[in-house]
């Protein structure tokens, strides 16, 4: 029973991270309906950008571990922003009215160029982090097996908590949420209506590089190594999770993050941890052979 508890925590915290990144994925789907396969690559440049950050800091004698965290977070985030914004601009604006497999092509062309640009400036070997947040909690105690919660993973789940709380918000009831819609069902109808179209794609793949950049973060902390491939197979799952909850929705996305973390975490602990990454691609296999749209997506209807 602790180890399950154990594998439990462990699986939602990984989940939550997955969660972070597909919700970039399904923002960017559910408005222009295409996949942004250079978010990955975004997600490990917010990591790389949370490093740097916590290097100067620690270089100018900033000690204080609350209020550099927060520091590290504001200066990822507005930076990460940045390097979404360019994606769009460079790699998706231009071909937005081309046949749907250029963009397609272009993002992937953006993640691999993002991948070498990151490797050239900082190097291939893996980047460390010493710990900064320790201590945690004793779930379970018996027979000499602990089920731990450290605070880092709290931290984890509780910020994501918010952040899907916060965006669920903005999507439902503020006028860029109303605007996203719009672009969602029918673009030309919301530009004749008064939508800044291209503004409100340009803020959509801001905000998931926002979120892309939480999500470096906190795993640089969790795990404390980096190293500039990282955003591939994050990515790819985090595409998968958004696929398996529903692409579209981002209940969705969160929910199937959580559960390839849960899939990862109990197929380790149980099985083999060679085959974790197989394990949760085959669920993803039998959700899209018994329900296409996944868990909490709806069919979509073609316009004419």
């Amino acid at each position: 029973m602790e180890y399950f508890v154990q594998q439990l925590v462990n699986g939602l915290t990984l989940g939550a991270i997955y969660g972070l990144i597909a919700i970039g994925y399904t923002m960017v789907y559910g408005i222009i309906g295409m996949i942004n396969f250079a978010h990955g690559d975004i997600y490990m440049i917010g990591a790389f950008l949370s490093v740097i950050a916590f290097l100067v800091l620690g270089t100018i004698g900033f000690t204080f571990i609350p209020l550099a965290l927060m520091v590290v977070l504001l200066i990822t985030v507005c930076l990460t922003a940045v390097y979404g914004w360019t994606v769009e601009r460079v790699a998706y604006r231009p071909l937005r009215g081309s046949f749907r497999l250029a963009p397609l092509i272009s993002a992937i062309g953006m993640s691999i160029f993002l991948q070498n640009y990151v490797q050239l400036l900082q190097g291939a070997r893996t980047k460390p982090l010493p710990p900064l947040i320790s201590g945690g909690i004793t779930l379970i105690e018996s027979n000499g097996f602990t089920a731990h919660m450290s605070y880092l993973q709290i931290i984890i789940i509780v910020v994501t908590v918010i952040l899907m709380a916060a965006f669920s918000l903005l999507i439902g009831r503020t006028a860029l949420g109303r605007a996203q819609r719009a672009c969602e069902q029918d673009q030309k109808m919301a530009a004749l209506l008064g939508v800044n179209v291209d503004r409100t794609i340009s803020l959509t793949f801001v905000m998931g590089a926002g979120l892309a950049a939480v999500a470096g973060l906190m795993v640089t902390l969790y795990y404390g190594v980096i190293d500039f491939f990282i955003g591939f197979l994050a990515g790819i799952k985090a595409f998968t999770a958004a696929v398996l909850g529903g692409i579209g929705s981002l209940p969705g996305a969160m929910l199937g993050g959580v559960l390839i973390g849960l899939i990862e975490a109990f197929w380790s602990a149980y099985f083999s941890t060679e085959y974790k990454d197989l394990a949760a691609f085959s669920v993803l296999v039998l959700v899209l052979i018994f329900r296409p749209t996944g868990l909490l997506g709806r069919p979509e209807v073609e316009k004419v």
